[in-house]
């Protein structure tokens, strides 16, 4: 089974580029899925227990963890050793199930690869990409998005250019969908050749 990791910066089209590979059948674990599971379970007295008040109903508020963790370096830090072994575990369960069924090929949807040291978890990574000024434009589009948010996002993340320089594939989402989807159905082809499938 060939372990794809699938990365980018914000607003380079990585989701978009995730749900093309299940489109495609290829299994995907999404770490930002995961950690949404987790602050309704797991996650969330651990949370509670670091940051008090972040957690209503048994579910960890998104906006007030977001508050307690803005510009604090330390805190911050304590959240990712609380939710980053956790999406961890829940990777490694996604990865044993698919391996058990025989897939020839999944992938494994992580934001911040390169920033957790997340290289040695997969055989071969994919950087989603697109032009500076179209990622510009797609993250200010966001709802609440801010100059300022963005500029944090962007000074927490490994540089675009690094990341394609340490892919293996590169997949440029500035050329538009139908291009993308395209790149995507060419890698799965060429990996199925590789996993002898």
């Amino acid at each position: 089974m060939i372990v794809l990791g699938l990365t980018g910066s914000i607003g380079m089209g990585k989701s978009t580029t995730a749900r093309m590979f299940l489109e495609e059948g290829v299994p995907v674990h999404d770490s930002d899925e995961a950690v949404h599971r987790l602050y309704s379970g797991i996650a969330a007295p651990l949370i509670e227990a670091r940051f008090p008040g972040t957690v209503v109903d048994g579910t960890v508020d998104r906006e007030r963890l977001g508050k307690a963790v803005l510009g604090n370096p330390d805190a911050l830090r304590d959240l990712e050793r609380i939710v980053h072994p956790l999406v961890r575990a829940d990777s490694e369960s996604f990865l044993a199930r698919h391996r058990e069924a025989g897939a020839p090929l999944v992938v494994l949807d992580i934001p911040l690869l390169f920033e957790t040291g997340g290289r040695e978890r997969v055989d071969r990574i994919v950087v989603v990409t697109a032009p500076a000024e179209v990622q510009r434009e797609r993250v200010l589009a966001r709802p609440g998005m801010t100059e300022e948010k963005f500029a944090a996002i962007l000074a927490r993340q490994v540089p675009d250019a690094e990341k394609r320089n340490a892919a293996d594939h590169v997949i440029d989402t500035g050329a538009g969908m139908d291009a993308a989807r395209q790149a995507v159905r060419s890698l799965i082809a060429e990996l199925a050749g590789k996993s002898g499938g």
